[in-house]
């Protein structure tokens, strides 16, 4: 024996009003905004000088990717994307050695100072000839 069973028009509406409800309602709880920082990152600002003077165009990476910026007159900068703890920013300027600096938890703001890099060249110019080119024979 079968039996039917009759959902009237208003019961179904019902149904999907609870539903909807409760689907598409935010939930809301407490979060622990150390832990958030750490999986989602933050943003870096930072300044750039020569001990004394702030460096433009100081080249500001992400070791390991493709993502930098560089800094302005003042030296200052800010980080394209968040970044999160543990990741390593380089420093690059030409006539200065690259520096890093590794983000820690409490790292909102960075302070470098770069240092000339010494750069000795070996040997001298021969200049007892003149140079002579050789001529093409045709």
């Amino acid at each position: 024996m079968k039996t039917q069973v009759k959902i009237s028009n208003k019961a179904i509406f019902m149904f999907f009003m609870l539903i909807g409800l409760v689907g598409f309602t935010p939930l809301q709880a407490q979060n622990d905004n150390s832990s958030a920082e750490a999986t989602q990152g933050k943003t870096i600002k930072g300044i750039v000088t020569d001990g004394t003077n702030p460096l433009q165009d100081v080249n500001v990476t992400l070791k390991g990717f493709k993502v930098g910026t560089v800094t302005n007159e003042k030296g200052e900068f800010t980080f394209p994307r968040p970044l999160r703890v543990g990741e390593v920013l380089q420093f690059s300027y030409l006539g200065f050695a690259t520096k890093e600096a590794k983000i820690k938890a409490d790292t909102n703001f960075i302070r470098m100072e770069m240092s000339e890099e010494v750069i000795e060249v070996m040997g001298s110019l021969n200049t007892n000839k003149r140079y002579k080119s050789k001529k093409r024979k045709q």
